[in-house]
């Protein structure tokens, strides 16, 4: 039998000024994301959507939880691989595009991992383990859409 994990996460919207959703103009689009025993998320829409440019949004949310998912298997995958990680920062990118109903897509995903691994060790693997990992993250495998990578793999100095 599959081994299952349930994710729980309560939205509310906090954006009422008086009036509900009277007018498309009338509303804050901000929401609290909270889930329990974890700090909350200050929510709101992209700011061309009429959001706050200061806050998280989830499209934003999508392409950070992508980028984690990536690194954390990554990580694990070299731990196990012996391969010493000793720096991995990402600088993940994603793409969406309108429809001419208002409703949208993502249309590309792309990682950028920079990984710095001890000198000495096997860059070649470090740079396999990639694939590896986009093979095992849940969230790439709960989209309809590929991840590409475009990883760079440095050693560091001894």
């Amino acid at each position: 039998m599959a081994q299952q994990h349930h994710y729980r996460a309560a939205v509310t919207w906090t954006g009422n000024q008086g009036e509900g959703t009277a007018s498309y103009r009338g509303y804050s689009r901000s929401h609290d994301i909270e889930i329990a025993g974890k700090p909350t998320i200050a929510g709101t829409a992209d700011a061309a959507f009429r959001g706050d440019p200061g806050a998280h949004n989830p499209e934003d949310m999508l392409v950070a939880a992508i980028s984690a998912c990536h690194m954390l298997w990554y990580l694990h995958l070299c731990s196990e691989a012996g391969i010493r990680v000793v720096a991995y920062r990402d600088e993940a990118e994603g793409i969406m595009e309108l429809g001419g109903d208002g409703g949208g897509r993502f249309t590309r995903l792309v990682i950028r991992p920079r990984v710095t691994i001890a000198a000495g060790d096997d860059a070649e693997r470090a740079e396999q383990l990639h694939a590896e990992a986009n093979a095992k993250c849940f969230i790439a495998n709960s989209l309809n859409l590929p991840v590409e990578h475009e990883a760079t793999i440095t050693l560091a100095k001894d």
